[in-house]
């Protein structure tokens, strides 16, 4: 566990100093969250992880209920309704679910036969995820439930599910694909059109965030315009510089050596997930083998996360409301987190 920390230390240092040199409200923001999300990982881990583990069930539903009420009674910011407001602090319970949601998958994966991976099972384990995925796209959050459907077939690729229906599945959304434009909200339409062709409304409208985003990241060069400096993080030029935006905003302030850097540590951290999921690759019993699904899940997060956050930023994918692990601003994403790595097995 302790091998973990080491690039999850430095990512934390980045984003401190990074949100600091946005503005010093956020620095001391993030410190708190850093803070809390220790204090979280040191109770997971003094409770447990097979606590958790039993209880994997109850949880899972408790916080479908969390979303369901999230997407009555939550925060409205930006038509999105996905906190719920607690004076002190916002909770946003798609993020902290996440963790949970893989869990209870590994657990339900890992403790059946080769001989009960039906395909009948299959399609009753995409309903069961697909509740709390739907009420997530409602809320609207449509980069948040994309993270949830990556994960969930990398824990079914991982899986001793036969691939054949997997690969049935995933024929049957790409076929239904086309259809859920349909369903999409207009402003979600907007970004991937905007995605497609940028330079369509260069003055403004969806093409906006990605094209400032472009821009910040080119303007910090090498060696970056200096802690502080960042005139269109400082200025607001940028939108969202301090969470979806953070890492245009940490390469503008430390160039393309601190974009590196940040890049590598999120790959060494996704590198060792995946390292500590072998470990017990070759499990028989449903213990290990929750183990295995339990830390390739934890890595797809993160990988997933990392990608398309990064990816946003540079302006070759879609913009989509997800965080860089360890680097956005907030404590909700960043909390699970640490409480995820306390339930990874030592």
């Amino acid at each position: 566990m302790i091998p973990l920390l080491f690039p999850s230390f430095f990512l934390w240092m980045f984003s401190v100093f990074n949100q600091f040199g946005i503005r010093t409200r956020f620095g001391t923001a993030q410190i708190v969250y850093v803070l809390a999300g220790l204090v979280a990982f040191f109770i997971v881990k003094r409770i447990g992880r097979r606590y958790f583990i039993a209880n994997a069930n109850v949880i899972y539903w408790i916080f479908v209920f969390l979303l369901a009420i999230t997407f009555v009674i939550g925060l409205e910011v930006k038509g999105s309704k996905r906190w719920i407001e607690f004076g002190f602090a916002n909770f946003q319970s798609s993020e902290f679910f996440k963790v949970f949601f893989i869990m209870y998958f590994a657990k339900i994966l890992g403790s059946r036969r080769k001989d009960e991976m039906t395909f009948r099972f299959l399609l009753y384990l995409s309903l069961i995820a697909l509740i709390p995925i739907f009420i997530i796209l409602r809320q609207p959050d449509l980069g948040n439930a994309t993270v949830y459907i990556g994960v969930f077939f990398i824990l079914l690729l991982c899986s001793d599910m036969p691939k054949k229906y997997i690969v049935w599945l995933v024929g049957f959304i790409l076929l239904m694909l086309p259809f859920s434009w349909f369903g999409l909200h207009d402003y979600q339409r907007a970004r991937i059109l905007s995605f497609l062709h940028p330079h369509a409304t260069p003055e403004g409208g969806d093409s906006y965030n990605m094209i400032q985003a472009v821009i910040t990241v080119g303007s910090g060069m090498f060696f970056g315009k200096g802690l502080g400096l960042g005139t269109q993080s400082r200025l607001f030029f940028l939108p969202e510089n301090n969470t979806d935006f953070a890492f245009s905003s940490l390469v503008e302030q430390f160039g393309f050596i601190g974009g590196f850097v940040v890049i590598v540590l999120e790959l060494i951290l996704i590198v060792m997930l995946f390292f500590r999921s072998l470990k017990f690759v070759n499990g028989s019993d449903n213990d290990t083998r929750y183990k295995y699904l339990y830390a390739c899940g934890i890595a797809s997060l993160v990988l997933i996360q990392a990608g398309v956050n990064i990816g946003m930023n540079l302006g070759i994918l879609p913009i989509a409301g997800i965080a860089l692990p360890f680097i956005s601003y907030g404590g909700s994403f960043f909390v699970a987190l640490c409480i995820g790595f306390a339930l990874l097995k030592t």
